[in-house]
């Protein structure tokens, strides 16, 4: 497969060769409206792939621009965007006006990167996502950017899903929102079954790789996904879009928009249903979602206030499949059956499933059922042509629990006395019980922004949050009740997590062609976990950590259109709450740094753009994945003391004519533990075993990561893609063991997507996906354990099988 994406990528290049360039060029300068002055940074596109930003007296040139670009798109943050028609004159005057309206986009700019920063980046458009927005969810849909490897529970896309970006998982990728930090506090992952359908309400999305720049929120230790909402839109407009599929997925959104009232006000709207039965047996999900927006615009100032909700009831699938099912191997099952002391219901459950469908859970209301909801006021002020202050608040609240039914459960577990009926005692029983999480976090995030433009572009900002956590279990049903009270409580503990930090950033222009970029944040958490957990285990935890974030990087400009960078970055960040109730004596965790070098190049010519990266991830007591999950399908880590990610990461694009253009990205890495020890559960004789592994590959990375994007326009509203992504193999845990891994996949989807325009609508939009065209049959995830028992060592292989082929049909109505 090497070979295959060696070739892939190198097509991608040598068919430059075969384009016939136009000679097409222009040049011109951008200037405020109002006072004439020249606006360095201001940027220019051309097509899709080409484009340019301006020098410090607001000049620009494009060469070699093909002859079918009838206009450009000038844009520059705080000014309304521009698209400036292509005449006689290859010298344009273009001026800008400021404007309050681009006010949304001024909130973000300070937590987002661009090409003077020396750091790798993807922006991701709403039109980009539009195309495939048919249901699945927000990691999937980005499943085509670089370093990226997403995955579903529940084996289509729909419910619980995650991404990797570089091999870290969602733990260690920071998300905001509008700037505002969205990871959980507690676990620092994401949980994107609580935002369903949140892409129809994207205005647009950068992901940054590697430490990135200094944002709001947890600790970014693989990438950052910065995400802006609903931009300005200055009419009216309506939007109704319904999409159906395999396994009963449907999607349901309504969306719909004021426009600019009396040149002050804009509302905008969003309602959402998504249902799916799930590829995996039982794993449907009945998602519902909100989005309400309303903005105020005033001469220097804007005012945005967010309210959004996220109802999910998702049927579970976190178990897995149990590597004997996956194979068909029948000996393996009965083992199995036989080791775990399965029931005659779950043995014949086990026995009877399709081998990839496979769900262990049989009980009618084994569901996740939680509401999250989301208060944001975001606002920015012109204090002055060169500063501008933003200033946010927000408040998430969080309410659910997951329902269980547990066979034959000890009533000590539960804190409960043993049931005496007549003349017998009973010690067990079976019984429903629910866990809760109920929680509040709230804060404040802020940042001034100056611009001299000249040379220096600085920003000075910060935030503060808290997280207010209660975690409780309650039995509702036993079936040999005693005395148990209605809802009996037997365990209970609270989280509280506070979050405080400041940064400052600069850029410095000594000349046209060399840029300097710094980033200081420092960075102040505390932790504080107590009570009784589900084990009936007391938790007493205080934690606090003070980190020191520094980053600086250069841009030099060699020649039109081309350019190198380098930057270095240093991250801290704290453990998880897991980590911490997870933990031994032996094992406590230990808070992580890491040291991130990236250094690459970029050009654009003609039809055709490329850049290639370099990165270096050396960490120092890395939290990572041992493969092992605990009873509610969270990951258990570990720190190893010296770890590394390298690679290369290479884009291109290459638009051969008015109907063929080609996208494609490659990551060639590797990822190491410099010496792992692994620790093994000795049931024997307690504690642990130890054995040393030397050098080892880090857990769920692949050395390889490829996508392709051909996309074909049969005509100017029809057009058909292919798309094509690799990965390559992955080991559940750090041992680099062959029989505990996820094997190689190569996918290809197909979309074609269609569009009308009829006189008494906008546009209806058709689209068509078909994911998994050649059926592959592959895992996206999976996890591991072992122990030892009886003088023998178990290890017990789970995976997550994805759908084979299966499709998704939309009709879009905008209005």
């Amino acid at each position: 497969m090497r070979k295959i994406t060696t070739y892939l990528l190198a097509l991608l290049l040598s068919a430059t060769s075969l384009l016939s360039f136009a000679q097409k060029s222009v040049s011109g300068r951008v200037t405020d409206a109002e006072d004439g002055k020249p606006l360095p940074g201001a940027t220019i596109k051309a097509g899709e792939i080409r484009g340019t930003s301006t020098d410090k007296d607001g000049r620009f040139t494009l060469k070699n621009i093909s002859e079918n670009i009838d206009a450009l798109d000038i844009s520059y943050i705080g000014y309304q965007t521009s698209k400036v028609a292509l005449g006689a004159s290859n010298e344009l005057e273009i001026k800008l006006n400021k404007s309050t309206y681009q006010a949304d986009e001024v909130i973000i700019n300070a937590t987002r990167v661009n090409d003077k920063t020396g750091m790798a980046y993807t922006n991701v458009t709403a039109a980009q996502i539009d195309k495939q927005n048919l249901g699945q969810d927000l990691p999937v849909l980005l499943n085509f950017s670089p370093s990226l490897v997403s995955t579903s529970d529940a084996g289509a896309g729909v419910g619980y899903s995650g991404i990797r970006i570089r091999g870290s998982d969602a733990t260690r990728i920071n998300v905001t929102v509008n700037g505002i930090p969205y990871n959980d506090a507690e676990s620092q992952g994401v949980f994107w079954v609580n935002m369903p359908d949140f892409a129809s309400s994207v205005s647009s999305i950068q992901i940054q790789r590697g430490v990135g720049t200094s944002t709001n929120g947890a600790g970014a230790f693989g990438a950052s996904v910065n995400i802006n909402t609903n931009a300005f839109r200055e009419t009216a407009y309506a939007e109704l879009n319904n999409s159906f599929g395999s396994f009963n997925t449907f999607k349901n959104t309504l969306k719909v928009g004021s426009g600019l009232i009396k040149d002050k006000f804009t509302f905008d709207a969003r309602l959402s249903r998504v249902s799916s039965d799930g590829f995996v047996d039982r794993a449907s999900s009945e998602l519902h979602s909100y989005y309400l927006s309303g903005g105020y615009f005033g001469k220097k100032s804007f005012v945005r206030v967010n309210v959004f909700s996220g109802k999910e009831r998702t049927y579970q699938s976190w178990n897995g499949v149990p590597e004997a099912k996956l194979r068909g191997n029948r000996e393996g099952i009965l083992a199995y059956i036989d080791r775990n002391g399965l029931g005659e219901k779950d043995a014949q459950n086990l026995l009877n499933a399709d081998n990839r469908t496979y769900n262990s859970y049989t009980y009618k209301n084994e569901v996740d059922n939680y509401r999250q909801d989301h208060y944001q006021v975001v606002s920015s002020h012109n204090l002055s042509n060169k500063l501008t202050f933003n200033l946010n608040a927000f408040l998430v609240r969080g309410l659910g629990y997951y329902e269980q039914y547990r066979a034959g459960d000890d009533y000590s577990s539960y804190n409960l006395p043993n049931v005496v009926i007549g003349q017998d005692t009973l010690t067990s029983t079976d019984l429903i019980r629910r866990r809760w999480l109920d929680n509040y976090f709230y804060g404040s995030t802020f940042s001034f922004d100056y611009n001299s433009f000249k040379k220096i572009t600085a920003s000075f900002g910060g935030g503060w949050n808290q997280y207010d956590g209660d975690h409780y279990g309650r039995i509702i049903w036993a079936r040999n009740a005693g005395n148990i009270e209605n809802e009996h409580q037997y365990y209970f503990n609270t989280g509280k997590k506070k979050d405080f930090n400041l940064y400052g950033k600069v850029y410095y222009a000594f000349t046209d062609q060399l840029t300097a970029f710094a980033d200081l944040q420092f960075r102040r958490v505390s932790h504080a976990i107590h009570g009784i957990d589900n084990n009936l285990v007391n938790l007493a935890f205080d934690q606090s950590y003070s980190f020191f974030n520094p980053k600086a990087g250069l841009t030099y400009q060699l020649a039109e259109q081309s350019s190198v960078y380098a930057s270095y970055s240093v991250g801290n960040r704290e453990p998880n709450r897991d980590d911490f109730t997870n933990s031994t004596a032996l094992l406590f965790p230990k808070s992580e740094r890491l040291q991130n070098v990236e250094a690459g190049f970029r050009t654009q010519q003609g039809k055709w753009a490329f850049a290639a990266n370099y990165y270096l991830m050396s960490y120092k007591n890395q939290l990572v994945l041992t493969g092992q999950i605990n009873d509610v399908g969270g990951s258990v880590r570990v720190n190893v003391p010296k770890s590394y990610r390298t690679g290369i990461e290479l884009e291109g694009a290459v638009v051969f004519n008015n109907h063929l253009k080609w996208n494609a990205n490659a990551t060639f890495s590797q990822n190491k533990i410099k010496n792992f020890t692994e620790y093994i559960v000795d049931y024997d004789n307690g504690g642990y075993q130890t054995v040393d592994h030397g050098k080892s590959d880090i857990s769920f990375s692949p050395n390889v990561i490829v996508g392709s994007q051909f996309t074909y326009s049969l005509r100017k509203n029809l057009e058909l893609a292919l798309l094509t992504k690799y990965v390559g193999k992955q080991y559940l845990d750090n041992t680099s063991t062959e029989t505990r891994k996820l094997d190689a996949y190569l996918t290809n989807d197909i979309r074609l997507s269609w569009t009308i325009r009829p006189s008494w609508a906008n546009e209806i939009a058709f689209n068509l996906l078909v994911n998994n065209v050649l059926d592959e049959k592959y895992e996206s995830n999976g996890y591991t354990y072992g122990y030892i028992a009886g003088g023998a060592l178990t290890q017990e292989n789970f995976y997550f099988p994805q759908a084979g082929r299966n499709f998704l049909v939309g009709v879009n109505f905008r209005f």
